[in-house]
């Protein structure tokens, strides 16, 4: 018969104090949900199936926050979804302006949703805007085709099998990134996008209206008019490289819709803003349709007669189009 002595016992109680509270932290870790820092995720960790996140991912720019509805069944495919010109820093407008999320709840693909960028074009920049102190070069090319990747493929998201759709600003660099990144994007969709850029009037219109959203000097963006930049980042220009891919196409004509129902001075004022913005995009995107339909590369269009430059619009499009996205992603 042994006997424990009480410094024995002493000791023995504290292994078992140190073990639990080894369990107790990587239980507790592994629970963790709601915002994650991204380089915390080890290579090769499963994201939760159907869940929720906000991660912080590195970037040229610092840290980019990033909304993140994860795949219902812990599929590859991914929807990157692109904000427009007046893009927030604190979320991502197809989190809360849309349905987005209850859209795809239930589909094997996650949805991407990057936070900031206003009246970026989601493009690399030549140079900060010297108008408003911007301190960093926008880098947002580099970030979506590269960081971001990188950190969605260690929670089991292919570099291959994505789709990128956005609106106004953000459906021109939708078109845009998937031109140039071929390998990265099997779909592409522009929901009220400009996708004639260099036409007569679009740079003086682009450079008032990211004057009016954050005083950002267009200059600074892409140099001067017909430049090496201006013109790769321009969807008309870029088209042919857009043979094989999967695109929808919306611009509505303008008009007040169903979902416009002004009230007050305000809501007639944004309405006017959303008819003229809406009229413009239409004019741009007949023309990349024309561009399209004379190389001979195949897109799905919708112009349906009434619709403004407005949310609701741009929600249901999505919804329109999620057919389309999940087969070209294989997500169902």
């Amino acid at each position: 018969m042994s006997i424990v002595r009480p410094q024995s016992t002493s000791r023995l109680l504290q292994r078992l104090l140190t073990v639990t509270a080894s369990l107790l932290a990587c239980v507790m870790l592994a629970g963790i949900s709601g915002q994650a820092a991204a380089g915390a995720a080890p290579l090769a960790h499963r994201a939760p199936w159907g869940g929720y996140e906000e991660v912080w991912v590195p970037s040229e720019m610092g840290p980019i926050k990033v909304q993140i509805q994860w795949a219902s069944r812990g599929g590859n495919a991914a929807l990157y979804l692109l904000d427009g010109l007046r893009a927030r820093n604190d979320r991502n407008a197809w989190s809360f302006e849309t349905n987005a999320l209850d859209q795809f709840r239930n589909d094997n693909i996650t949805l991407v949703m990057p936070v900031g960028g206003e009246s970026s074009f989601y493009t690399d920049w030549m140079a900060p805007s010297n108008f408003n102190g911007q301190q960093t070069t926008y880098k947002w090319e580099t970030f979506l085709t590269r960081d971001l990747p990188n950190y969605l493929e260690t929670r089991g998201v292919s570099r291959h099998n994505n789709g990128v759709l956005g609106l106004s600003m953000g459906g021109s660099a939708a078109m845009t990134l998937a031109a140039h990144h071929r390998d990265q994007f099997k779909f592409a969709g522009s929901l009220s996008g400009y996708l004639n850029l260099s036409a007569p009037g679009m740079r003086e219109a682009i450079r008032v209206s990211m004057l009016d959203a954050g005083r950002y000097n267009v200059d600074s963006m892409w140099g001067p008019p017909w430049s090496p930049l201006w013109l790769r980042n321009d969807p008309f220009v870029v088209a042919p490289q857009l043979a094989g891919l999967s695109m929808y196409v919306y611009a509505a004509s303008g008009l007040p819709g169903h979902f416009d129902q002004p009230q007050a001075p305000i809501d007639y004022f944004n309405t006017a803003t959303g008819m003229a913005l809406e009229a413009l995009s239409l004019a741009n995107t007949r023309a990349f349709q024309v561009r399209l339909g004379s190389l001979g590369i195949p897109a799905t269009f919708s112009f349906p007669p009434h619709g403004t430059h407005s949310w609701p619009y741009w929600s249901a499009e999505l919804w329109k189009a999620r057919t389309q996205i999940l087969n070209t992603l294989n997500a169902w």
